[in-house]
């Protein structure tokens, strides 16, 4: 199986469309967004503007940087050259380490969903179906997982499509059944559009960021595509109205139908969409979306393995993973290595849900808390270097960033504000100590790497006269 050290191009345009939807949509949309309706009322919808219009310029900043050099490691290898090394081996392995361990979630989740519906198999039984199930499709062509995740993410797009049409016509009252105070939009309004003051929108705002990471898988994908810098361009630009559309445009509606403060929206077995549907008479709404939350959490599996994998092939590329993570199938030109390596957390939790200690895994997962954060101030700081790099060379430059470098700059201050800002209100304190002990632990060890000459120089196939090649 083993043998080979090169990726294939086996994706897709329509693979790649799907994957960077996909990316936008998690499972937090259709359950974790109650918790966030119910902390900021109907303002909400500000939190996740605000937080929709970070990821789409950093979306832009990435996209800048991925055009010009298409790579696997997208983020991480942007990172380590325009840096440091140190900076691209600790987020490529945070990042790992973030999806990861987002697999064991996603895996418990469709184990609950598949255990109610079908008893006669334990949670942790179904958790190992679903895991083996999503390992062999990774272990497969590329194609595969794409093709996996076109129908995974079309089920997503569906959902919403139709929940924002049934939703629209009740807001135009010309929707029949249900809660006639399921109609226009005087919850809106009716009980305060902020009815927490500001505070709860910014705390809800740094939640949002947890459920929105995901859109910047597709950089990673599209290295494996036939015309990378096109599919990047494309995903990039359209990133804009997805959020818009998605997340803004269901919670608006859903803030509209339903009062902030029922008491269903805090509960995790209904969300958003299952109790809005079910005000608006849609027989089996939590069992309809149950299904979709099922695919979602399958979907996001997937991609985790994938990027995981992906992540590991490009750290052994540059030195930062045992070279063995770089092995590729002959005939798959997958990374098996990789793709096992990276299963371990689903396993883990599997074997911690079997013996009831499911509750050891919440540590780990704390660790992950504002990932999203780190990686997003990481690709503004690499793509403010790497402009003035390239801006310096004189090359031309297919896909800009807006406003440079004030947009840039303005994206750093956001970021490190919001990071103090969570550790003095509170809420995510914890969160931000993990994440960072984690990041800073990471730093010791590549630093301690390189002092004692461990693993191999990084290396690159880029022309030395490149603004993008290692410093």
């Amino acid at each position: 199986m083993s043998g080979s050290s090169n990726l294939q191009n086996g994706l897709k345009p329509r693979h790649l469309s799907m994957i960077s939807i996909a990316g936008v949509i998690g499972a937090a949309l259709f359950i974790g967004s109650g918790n966030a309706i119910a902390s900021a009322g109907p303002a909400v919808i500000l939190a996740y503007a605000l937080g929709g219009l970070l990821v789409i310029l950093v979306m832009r900043m990435l996209g800048e940087m991925a055009v010009a050099h298409p790579d696997t490691g997208s983020f991480s290898t942007y990172a380590d050259r325009a840096i440091g090394r140190w900076a691209g081996f600790t987020i490529g392995w945070l990042y790992w380490y973030f999806w990861a361990m987002l697999m064991g979630w996603e895996a418990y989740v469709a184990g609950m969903i598949l255990h109610n519906w079908f008893p006669f198999m334990p949670i942790w039984g179904y958790m190992l179906v679903v895991t083996g199930a999503l390992v062999g499709v990774n272990l497969m062509n590329v194609k595969n997982y794409g093709e996996f995740e076109f129908w995974f993410a079309m089920v997503k797009v569906i959902a919403i499509i139709i929940f924002l049409v049934i939703g629209s016509l009740a807001i135009l009252h010309l929707w029949p059944w249900g809660d006639p105070e399921a109609r226009g939009i005087k919850h809106l309004t009716s009980q305060g559009f902020m009815p927490n003051g500001f505070s709860s929108v910014l705390i809800a705002l740094l939640g949002v960021m947890f459920s929105i990471i995901g859109a910047e898988v597709v950089t990673v994908a599209a290295a494996e595509s036939e015309n990378p810098s096109k599919q990047i361009i494309k995903s990039t630009r359209s990133v804009t109205w997805r959020i818009i559309l998605f997340y803004v445009g269901s919670l608006f509606i859903a803030v509209c139908l339903i009062p902030y403060n029922d008491p269903l929206l805090k509960d995790p077995t209904h969300g958003t969409y299952s109790v809005t549907l079910s005000a608006l008479g849609i027989p089996e709404a939590r069992t309809i979306v149950n299904f979709v939350v099922l695919t979602s959490v399958c979907s996001c599996f997937n991609s985790a393995l994938y990027t995981c994998s992906r992540m590991l092939f490009s750290l052994s590329k540059r030195g930062d993973a045992h070279r063995v993570m770089g092995l590729t199938g002959k005939k798959t030109g997958s990374p098996w290595v990789g793709v096992l390596v990276s299963s371990v957390f689903a396993l883990l939790a599997t074997y911690l849900t079997a013996t009831a200690k499911m509750n050891v895994y919440d540590v780990l997962m704390q660790a992950t808390g504002t990932v999203a954060l780190f990686v997003y101030l990481t690709i503004a700081f690499s793509q403010l270097n790497m402009r003035k790099k390239l801006d310096k060379s004189g090359q031309a430059i297919a896909f800009k960033m807006w406003l440079f470098p004030w947009l840039t700059y303005l994206v750093i201050v956001f970021i490190i504000g919001a990071l103090i800002t969570m550790v003095f209100e509170g809420t995510y304190k914890t969160e931000v100590v993990y994440t960072s002990l984690l990041a800073l632990s990471i730093v010791v060890m590549v630093l301690l790497a390189q002092k004692f000459n461990i693993g191999q120089k990084p290396s690159s196939k880029l022309d030395s006269k490149s603004p993008y090649s290692p410093h």
